[in-house]
């Protein structure tokens, strides 16, 4: 199986290759395109606009032409999939794969998010998915773990966000979830609660579910 990535930062690449060896997905089933300009121009512009959906809808179905499924790493550009009818391969958002795994688990949903301006679009993308389980959501702002990101003291970040994860199941979460790529890393310096849910695996997780349901329908 090959899955293509859809990345605005470089630095993702290395959470996703990650979950993907936790899989069991060899290095050359794998290929990494990194676009930062789409996200630099909304972050410009402070809009999606439909250029930019169809530029990043372009570049989705480059890779999925060559791939069994192609994984949206950025939640910024994530409406423009829906723009996509009839997708060759699934085309799997990640943070749509995150948000669908917490309310799985369901009960009292956390989700911890660094980056202030993604805040509300996480808050409501959670609470869509929790809402058809009767689950719960809170999103907590943990901006010094933004601080720290942005510092480039990476170090230090993943322990604040893990620092972070343990609170949240001492205050009684029943599942953790890490709003940002980037933050999966912390995932194994959690201490308390189950394993924290991160965007990589549950996307990967949903991209091989999908394909293996595409191949038993075929």
């Amino acid at each position: 199986m090959r899955i293509s990535f859809l990345h605005t930062m470089d630095g993702n690449r290395q959470v996703f290759e990650q979950a993907a060896k936790t899989l069991g997905l060899r290095p050359e089933d794998i290929h990494h395109e990194v676009r930062a300009y789409l996200r630099e121009a909304v972050d410009r512009t402070g809009a999606f606009s439909d250029e930019l959906r169809a530029q990043t809808n372009q570049r989705l179905l480059a890779l999925a032409a060559d791939s069994d499924a192609v994984i949206l790493t950025c939640g910024t550009l994530g409406p423009a999939v829906a723009d996509i009818k009839r997708p060759p391969v699934p085309i799997v958002r990640a943070d749509i794969a995150l948000a669908a795994a917490a309310a799985e688990v369901g009960g009292r949903i956390v989700v911890l998010c660094a980056a202030e301006s993604a805040i509300e679009a996480t808050r409501k993308l959670f609470t869509e998915h929790a809402s058809k389980r009767a689950a719960s959501v809170e999103v907590v702002h943990v901006g010094h773990v933004w601080a720290l990101f942005k510092a480039g003291d990476i170090q230090a970040c993943l322990v604040a966000a893990a620092s972070s994860a343990d609170a949240a199941y001492e205050a009684g979460a029943t599942v953790v979830a890490f709003a940002h790529p980037w933050m999966a890393a912390a995932v194994g310096l959690v201490q308390k609660g189950r394993r924290p849910l991160d965007s990589p695996s549950a996307a990967l997780h949903a991209a091989t579910q999908r394909f293996s349901e595409r191949l038993g329908r075929a």
